[in-house]
């Protein structure tokens, strides 16, 4: 099984931005995490900063990855060109979020993303990251 986790905008400062709300480790630390986590599957880490690079990857996974687990930061909230790339790469997709983004400010409450990713993980720190891999893992089993 061969996934693909992207890290969206400014995921690049864990450890560093707001660590009440992000936590303490690395993005680094959070990539070994998950690689320790799941050995029996095959890995790759994206992260960008930039729109269109994560639509590039995104494009680039139809050939490549059974699935996607995505934090798309911000861009979750109002990026209709994500959400489309989403939509027509048929291959499934996990929207994962560090925070509870329900419980969040009122711009971060919708994700225009969500519905058309297989689910959505989110207030679980480190761990929804986990959890989003898991359920990747079980769909795809079936």
């Amino acid at each position: 099984m061969k996934m693909l986790i992207i890290h969206g905008p400014n995921l690049n400062l864990l450890g560093h931005r707001k660590p009440e709300i992000y936590g303490n480790q690395t993005l680094d630390q959070l990539n070994q995490k998950i690689k320790n986590h799941f050995p029996e599957l095959e890995l790759e880490f994206f992260q960008s900063n930039h729109e269109g690079e994560l639509i590039d990857k995104i494009h680039q996974a139809m050939e490549v990855f059974d699935g996607i687990v995505l934090n798309a930061g911000a861009l979750t909230h109002y990026s209709y060109s994500l959400r489309d790339a989403i939509e027509a790469c048929h291959i499934p997709v996990v929207e994962v979020h560090l925070s509870n983004i329900a419980g969040r400010e009122g711009f971060r409450r919708e994700s225009v993303i969500s519905e058309v990713c297989l689910g959505t993980i989110s207030g679980f720190g480190v761990t929804s990251y986990l959890l989003g891999v898991q359920a990747l893992k079980e769909h795809l089993k079936h």
